[in-house]
């Protein structure tokens, strides 16, 4: 391509997971940030799905080029391999030898590294790319890795990330240990139209285009309809358009080239020729998700298991219903709740929440968290508690008290109307 031509630096849609390139959707930054999260706890799995070119990769490298000197990192990409192999590509990542070790010797070699390293102030973290691929067998050494810990707790911090067959593979009866230690999924989905454009403009940025532009508007669409959103398509569709501009010497992407590269590439429109159909499931879900949202409600079995209300200043400012799971409260918009708030932290706290109980904990903020004037970094929350954030407060309602509440007083009743009987008589 004749950078020169379009007045670039370099090739802003090349295929390789170069970090500096990367563009945070509102769906990357939130994975980005659960990705992050794993560093702060220790305590279960993340699991990162999404479909082929949906950026996963680029992501993961942008993780870990932004951690700490602390963190000491094992990155798995051949994930074809057996348990033998797999325990022998994990300590080669923390730097030893193993290849003439025999399993249980791969074994106590890694349990008495991670635990050495641990007590030494490092945090260790496993990352695991393309983990669709890994057999069973595999993926229960992996749980078993997830369970060396000390007194305190578990070292090995530990995120999976595949295509969408791996939360099938997941799923299945034979790894129901190692489905019960995920502390969090989260699936990225491709890009929608106003992301993909810009996603464009950001890579072209990036590389140089200081706002010149060099896609024309009408373009967009015709891209879209022929990428479905997809970063790794997006990629490849603009290179070979650029190219067909080039080869016309025109400065300006025009739909014209758009189509001729469509036809060297022999692409027919994104939904009618990928297997997935991503942009069709996308709204298939979302419709299946509100029917199956409306249909719980009207029986009842949707209900939230708490929620937090915040405020600022005397005045409710939001309210989030509190369900099985994780919710990240912080300054930007990556977190479930945002607080725009120079006193609250990118990523400050988190809620998580169980059937049974809802702990809220510190994620290493500036300015902490707050229960009755006095800081806190873990707290068992309960029904009427009011936490301090910055300048706002967040209070906790246990829907669980309403509910059992609401059950006493049925159970109740004909125990009071066999009385006022008996009392009649």
């Amino acid at each position: 391509m004749n950078l020169e031509l379009f007045k670039l630096r370099e090739l802003p849609f090349r295929l390789s997971p170069d970090p500096q390139f990367l563009y945070l959707s509102k769906a990357h930054a939130r994975a980005k940030a659960y990705m992050e999260s794993t560093v702060w706890f220790a305590d279960g799995f993340v699991v990162i799905s999404g479909e082929i070119g949906c950026g996963k990769t680029t992501l993961i490298e942008t993780f870990l080029q932004e951690l700490q000197n602390d963190v000491i990192v094992a990155q798995i990409n051949q994930t074809q391999v057996s348990s033998l192999e797999f325990l022998q590509s994990v300590l080669v990542q923390f730097g030893f030898k193993p290849f003439k070790m025999k399993k249980a010797e791969l074994l106590a070699t890694l349990s008495e590294f991670l635990v050495d390293q641990y007590e030494a102030g490092r945090k260790l973290v496993l990352v695991i790319d393309e983990a669709q691929n890994l057999t069973q067998t595999v993926l229960e050494e992996v749980r078993l890795l997830s369970g060396i810990e000390t007194p305190k707790e578990k070292v090995l911090r530990i995120i999976l990330a595949g295509q969408p067959e791996l939360n099938d593979k997941l799923d299945a009866p034979e790894l129901e240990q190692l489905a019960q230690r995920i502390r969090l999924r989260f699936h990225l989905p491709a890009l929608t139209s106003a992301e993909m454009r810009a996603y464009i403009l950001h890579r072209l940025e990036v590389a140089g285009s200081q706002g010149r532009e060099i896609f024309a508007n009408d373009t967009f669409e015709l891209l879209f309809r022929y990428t479905g959103g997809v970063p790794r398509l997006t990629n490849t569709l603009c290179d070979t358009a650029m190219l067909a501009a080039a080869n016309q010497n025109h400065a300006t992407v025009s739909s014209a080239d758009v189509l001729a590269a469509i036809e060297e590439l022999r692409w027919q429109e994104y939904a009618s020729r990928t297997g997935t159909r991503l942009i069709r499931m996308r709204d298939d879900t979302a419709r299946s998700r509100s029917a199956d949202a409306q249909g719980k409600a009207e029986d009842g079995d949707d209900a939230p298991l708490a929620r937090i209300l915040l405020a600022s200043g005397g005045r409710t400012v939001g309210e989030r219903a509190l369900y099985p799971g994780r919710l990240i409260i912080g300054r930007t918009a990556a977190n479930d709740l945002q607080i725009e708030s120079r006193f609250v932290s990118r990523h400050h706290c988190q809620i998580v929440t169980t059937l049974h109980s809802c702990v809220i904990e510190d994620l290493n903020s500036t300015n902490g968290i707050f229960m009755h004037s006095k800081r806190v970094r873990h707290h068992n929350l309960n029904d009427g508690d009011v936490i301090i954030i910055g300048q706002h407060e967040l209070l906790y309602i246990d829907e669980r008290v309403q509910h059992r509440a609401q059950g006493d007083a049925q159970g109740a009743s004909p125990a009071s109307g066999e009385q006022q009987a008996d009392a009649g008589s």
